[in-house]
C-alpha cells in the first residue's frame, strides 16, 4: 500500500513539473508574439485595450499557476487564475484608458512621472512594479488559506507561505541570471574559435524570450519541491536580517533625538524628507519581522529591546513624513507623486499605530503584530485597487487640485506648470489644457495651447523664455553685474535643444551667471552654472551676434568652484599649452588634474 502511494505521489509530482514547464514554455511564446507585435507594429501592439492586459497576463499570470499547481486543487487554481486575471485585466484596462491621447517623448516614453510607459503600446512602471505587488500580496493570502482550508489563515500560515514564495522568486532570477552568464561564456568561447552561431542565438528575442520563461519556471518547480532548502535560506537570511535591526534603531533614534537641536527647516531643504523617512518606516517594519518570525522564534534580549524601540519609534518617523507632505501640498498642491506617497503613509500609519499598540502591551514579544500584518496586507491591496482605477486615479486628483488652486489663485498664472497637464495628467490633464485653452486669460490659453503642441516634456515652454523671464530665472554675479542685453533678447527656443540652457527652459531649473571676457577681446561671455552644468558652460557671441556654447570649466573633479569665483577670487591667464590646429580646426589640450591641484583648491576656500 505505501508503495503505490509513494509511486502515485511521484506520478502527480511529474504531472505538477510537466504542467509547470509546459507553463513556462507558454509563457515565452505568449511574451515573444507581444514582443514582436510591439517591435513590428502589428495587431495588438494597435490596439492598447488588448495588448496591455495581454502582456500583463502573460507577465504574471504564469507564476501564479506556477506556484498554485500542486498546492491548490484544479479546480481552486482555476477559479482563483480567473480571479487573479480578472483584477489585472480590470487594472490594465483603466491604465490603457487613462493613457489615451496622453503626450509621448522623443525616447518613446509616455510622460516622465509615476506612469511612464516604456513603449506606447506597454503597460505604465507603476502598473508593472505595483501590480506585482498587488499579485504576490494576494496570492501569499490565498495560497495560506488553501493550507489551512480557511479564509483568514493563522499568522504561521501566512509567514510560511509569503516567506517561501520570497525566496522562491528571488533565487529564481538568480537562477536565470546563473544561466545567462553561462550561456555568455559559452558564448564567448565559442567566438574565439570563429564561431560565432551562439553569440548570434543569444541576440535571437525567439530563443532569449521562451528560455528565460522556461528556466523560471524550472527554478520555481526546483524550489518548490526542495522545501527544507528554502526554509534554510530563509532562517539564514532572517537572522542575519535581525542583528541589524538594533543598529537600525540606534540610527533612527539618533536621527529623531537631533531634531529638536537641527530643527526641520534642514530636513524640508531636501525636497524629498517624505520618501527618505517612508524608507525608513519600510526598514524598520522588514527588520521588525524579520526578529519576530512567526512569533515563537527565539531572540537574543539586545534584538527584543530593539524589536520593541523600533516598534514605538515607527510612529514618529511617520508623523514627521505626513508633516512633510503636508507642507508640500499646501505649498505645490497634489501631484501624482505626492499623491502616492499620502497612500504610502496611510499604509504607514496602520504600521505605526498597529506597533505602537504592540510595543505598549504586556506581552514580553511583541505578540499582537501578527494580527497587524494581516490587517495591513488587506489595506495594502485595497490602496493599491484604489489607486489603479478611477476611485483614487492620483492623475485624476492631482490634475483637478491643479485647476482649483489655478482657478483660486493660489497658483498664478506664470507659476502654473501647464507641462504637469501634457505629460503626468494623462487624459484629465489633456482635457484640462483644452478647457485652459479657451480660457479669456490670454496668459493661461496661450501657454496651455503650447503645451498641447508639445511631444517632449524637456522640450520647455518656449512661450517662457521672454527676457523678462531669463532676467529673473538667472542670479548674476559678480555683484552688480547683469547679463549682456544681446544674451537676454536671443531667441533661444529657435536654437537646437542642446545648445538651450536647462535654466532657460524650466522654471525650478534656475543657475548662476559669471559674466566674463575670457578671450580678451574686450567683449563680455557668459558661464553658467548649475542645472545640469556641474563645472561652468561658457557661451560666447559668435560674430553673427548669436550666443552659442563655446567650451566648458574643467573642474578636474575638485568639488564645486562656484564660492570662489563668486568672490572673484579667480585670475583669467593663457593657457600653458599651445591648441592644435588641424584642417582649419582648433583643438585644445585639457590639462590633467594631480591630487595635489584639488588640494591647492581646497585649501583656498
Amino acid at each position: 500500500m505505501e508503495q503505490n502511494d509513494t509511486a502515485l505521489g511521484q506520478e502527480v509530482s511529474r504531472r505538477v513539473m510537466a504542467l509547470r514547464l509546459l507553463t513556462g514554455l507558454a509563457q515565452g511564446a505568449l511574451l515573444y508574439w507581444l514582443y514582436r507585435a510591439g517591435k513590428d507594429g502589428f495587431w495588438p501592439a494597435s490596439a492598447p485595450y488588448v495588448m496591455i492586459p495581454l502582456f500583463i497576463l502573460g507577465l504574471m499570470l504564469p507564476a501564479v499557476l506556477i506556484s498554485s499547481l500542486g498546492h491548490m486543487a484544479p479546480k481552486k487554481t482555476a477559479l482563483w487564475a480567473l480571479a487573479i486575471g480578472a483584477v489585472l485585466v480590470l487594472l490594465s484596462l483603466h491604465d490603457a484608458w487613462r493613457a489615451v491621447d496622453a503626450g509621448t517623448t522623443s525616447g518613446g516614453f509616455r510622460g516622465s512621472g509615476f506612469y511612464d510607459r516604456p513603449e506606447r503600446f506597454m503597460p505604465s512602471w507603476a502598473l508593472l512594479q505595483f501590480s506585482a505587488v498587488f499579485v504576490y500580496i494576494a496570492h501569499a493570502l490565498a495560497m495560506a488559506a488553501a493550507l489551512d482550508k480557511r479564509r483568514i489563515a493563522s499568522y504561521t500560515s501566512y509567514f510560511e507561505t509569503a516567506w517561501k514564495l520570497a525566496v522562491q522568486l528571488m533565487f529564481s532570477v538568480f537562477f536565470v541570471g546563473a544561466l545567462w552568464l553561462v550561456l555568455a561564456m559559452g558564448a564567448g568561447l565559442f567566438s574565439m574559435v570563429k564561431l560565432d552561431f551562439f553569440k548570434e542565438l543569444l541576440q535571437k528575442s525567439w530563443f532569449v524570450v521562451p528560455v528565460v520563461c522556461f528556466a523560471f519556471s524550472c527554478a520555481m518547480h526546483i524550489t518548490d519541491v526542495r522545501p527544507s532548502i528554502v526554509r534554510g535560506i530563509r532562517t539564514l537570511l532572517l537572522v542575519l536580517l535581525s542583528w541589524i535591526l538594533p543598529v537600525a534603531t540606534l540610527i533612527i533614534c539618533g536621527f529623531l533625538c537631533s531634531l529638536p537641536f537641527t530643527g526641520l527647516e534642514v530636513l524640508w531643504s531636501t525636497r524629498h524628507a517624505t520618501a527618505l523617512l517612508l524608507a525608513a518606516v519600510a526598514m524598520l517594519v522588514v527588520l521588525i519581522n524579520a526578529a519576530f518570525q512567526n512569533g515563537d522564534a527565539k531572540a537574543a534580549l539586545a534584538i527584543r529591546v530593539s524589536a520593541r524601540t523600533a516598534a514605538i519609534v515607527i510612529l514618529p518617523l511617520t508623523l514627521v513624513a505626513i508633516y512633510a507632505l503636508g507642507l508640500r501640498v499646501h505649498d505645490y498642491g497634489w501631484t501624482t507623486d505626492r499623491i502616492v506617497a499620502a497612500a504610502s503613509l496611510v499604509v504607514a500609519s496602520c504600521y505605526a499605530i498597529g506597533y505602537q499598540w504592540a510595543a505598549h502591551s504586556y506581552d514580553t514579544w511583541l505578540c499582537p503584530i501578527a494580527r497587524v500584518n494581516i490587517a495591513t496586507a488587506f489595506v495594502v491591496l485595497a490602496v493599491l485597487l484604489a489607486l489603479f482605477t478611477p476611485i483614487a486615479d492620483p492623475a485624476r486628483i492631482s490634475v483637478n487640485n491643479q485647476m482649483a488652486r489655478l482657478a483660486s489663485g493660489r497658483t498664478p498664472p506664470e507659476k502654473f506648470d501647464f507641462r504637469y497637464l501634457r505629460f503626468e495628467g494623462q487624459r484629465y490633464g489633456q482635457a484640462a489644457l483644452a478647457q485652459l485653452a479657451r480660457s479669456d486669460v490670454k496668459l493661461v490659453s496661450e501657454r496651455a495651447a503650447a503645451a498641447l503642441k508639445m511631444t517632449n516634456r524637456w522640450d520647455g515652454d518656449k512661450s517662457l523664455l521672454t527676457p523678462a523671464w531669463i532676467g529673473a530665472n538667472v542670479k548674476v554675479w559678480p555683484e552688480g553685474a547683469k547679463l549682456p542685453d544681446s544674451f537676454v533678447a536671443q531667441k533661444w527656443a529657435d536654437l537646437p535643444i542642446i545648445q538651450q540652457p536647462p535654466c532657460l527652459q524650466a522654471e525650478e531649473r534656475q543657475c548662476e551667471a559669471l559674466v566674463l571676457d575670457a578671450d580678451g577681446d574686450g567683449k563680455p561671455e557668459v558661464m553658467l552654472f548649475g542645472a545640469g552644468y556641474s563645472h561652468g558652460v561658457l557661451y560666447a557671441e559668435d560674430q553673427s551676434g548669436k550666443w552659442l556654447m563655446a567650451g566648458h570649466l574643467n573642474g578636474g573633479g575638485c568639488g564645486d568652484l562656484r564660492a570662489q569665483l563668486r568672490a572673484g577670487q579667480f585670475a583669467l591667464s593663457a593657457a600653458r599649452w599651445k591648441a592644435l590646429d588641424i584642417a582649419g580646426v582648433r583643438l585644445q589640450f585639457v590639462p590633467e588634474f594631480t591630487p595635489e591641484d584639488c588640494k591647492a583648491l581646497k585649501a583656498a576656500r
